[in-house]
């Protein structure tokens, strides 16, 4: 794994995620680790395999179900409703439009009827497929706390919680400390934006004119060209480049390196480095002399446990949707 800090030895990094799973017990209102070791045994191998399958001939669904549970516990906490279809659902929302992996729930899901009928609920799958999509980028795994059930309600509308890839610091502070999520969370968080990719469409105004008819000042002078070669002026909004610059299909801390280097993509993220709130957590994760170190894939696993257990629905508060695209 790239990245200038030290890395802890695996059975500090183990003791520090035991603790992690602890404290996820008391803020996940019920769920737990090994939720189905009893009513369904295979459920997390199911759709470990059926993760594996798909990113064997799509690695962009990698990416893509990292993102989709972040976006399905930013509105109405983590409860699948982001699977569900139909008019004015959050599904049908713009920052959801170009999210990618849904067919990989649905056939995870169908597995799971057949061995297991209605007991996995979606919401879980989906915790369960993020997880497994960093361990295939070559990142951390980690014991992902189960026993979500699924909520009935998705709307558009709500999408509104989610951070804007225009959004201040402040705000996106502000969005995640609501969830109970820190500064040190919103960084780690963001940082699964080492893998994956952005449409031109999403930062392509920073190139041309953004400030006094230059790009923005905050992108590296000597960078500039090559992202404007990838997204020219007027070019198809749609093309799609790395996230993470040198190293957009592995889950490491070179994002971070970027971010540093004036070689963000994103303008939410770059000001990650340009805000000195969180610069300093963005050292630490780099290694920093004088800072405490941080290690991004433990901090990652860690915030991700957290994020996870947003709102969840367990024992009679939700149901066990039988189609994760519709309502029982």
């Amino acid at each position: 794994m790239k990245g200038a800090y030290t890395k802890p030895c695996r059975l500090c990094i183990a003791m520090i995620l035991m603790f992690a799973m602890a404290a996820a017990l008391v803020q996940g209102q019920g769920t737990r680790v090994g939720f189905y070791s009893r009513t369904c045994p295979r459920a997390e191998s199911i759709v470990r395999s059926t993760v594996q399958s798909h990113f064997r001939s799509n690695p962009a669904i990698a990416p893509g179900l990292l993102r989709m549970h972040f976006h399905d516990c930013f509105v109405q906490g983590c409860d699948g409703s982001i699977l569900i279809n139909g008019p004015n659902t959050e599904k049908t929302a713009p920052p959801n439009l170009l999210l990618r992996g849904y067919e990989v729930i649905d056939d995870a899901k169908t597995q799971l009827e057949a061995a297991c009928p209605g007991v996995v609920s979606c919401a879980d799958i989906l915790a369960l497929a993020a997880r497994d999509s960093v361990v295939l980028t070559r990142g951390i795994n980690w014991q992902v706390p189960t026993g979500r059930r699924d909520g009935r309600v998705s709307l558009a509308s709500d999408t509104a919680n989610l951070p804007f890839f225009r959004e201040s610091i402040d705000s996106q502070k502000a969005k995640f400390s609501n969830f109970g999520l820190n500064t040190q969370d919103l960084v780690a968080l963001v940082g699964g934006h080492s893998i994956g990719t952005s449409a031109c469409q999403f930062f392509s105004y920073r190139l041309y004119n953004f400030t006094n008819g230059g790009p923005d000042p905050t992108i590296n002078p000597s960078f500039v060209p090559q992202l404007q070669a990838l997204c020219p002026q007027n070019g198809d909004g749609s093309r799609r480049i790395d996230l993470d610059t040198g190293s957009g299909n592995r889950f490491d801390a070179s994002f971070f390196a970027n971010l540093r280097n004036g070689r963000g993509i994103l303008e939410s993220d770059q000001k990650l480095w340009t805000d000195a709130s969180t610069r300093t957590v963005v050292q630490q994760f780099l290694g920093v002399r004088g800072l405490r170190p941080l290690n991004f894939n433990v901090e990652f696993a860690r915030s991700m446990v957290k994020m996870s257990n947003i709102g969840v629905k367990t024992g009679t508060n939700g149901e066990i949707r039988r189609i994760c695209s519709a309502i029982n």
